[in-house]
């Protein structure tokens, strides 16, 4: 991963497919910027504004959308 490259992850802690990514991105130390979207109104709008849907787990991986659990641990995986 460069050094420029911005990781923002969008989650709900009672989704099963969050806490999935959540996991791998603890036990591989991944460091990124969390967004709780049910304790932040902000975040969720942006989550939104910027990726067109209310899904998560969303990856904003330089201000782009990546949806669906499996996806983003490949993305991370890869990094």
């Amino acid at each position: 991963m460069s050094e420029k490259e911005s990781l923002e992850l969008y989650f709900m802690p009672t989704c099963p497919f969050c806490r999935k990514v959540l996991a791998f991105v603890d036990a591989n130390g991944i460091d990124l910027v969390r967004h709780d979207i049910t304790a932040d109104a902000a975040a969720a709008e942006r989550l939104v504004a910027v990726g067109g849907k209310r899904q998560v787990p969303c990856l904003f991986h330089d201000g782009k959308p990546l949806y669906e659990s499996d996806d983003i641990i490949d993305y991370l995986g890869s990094r």
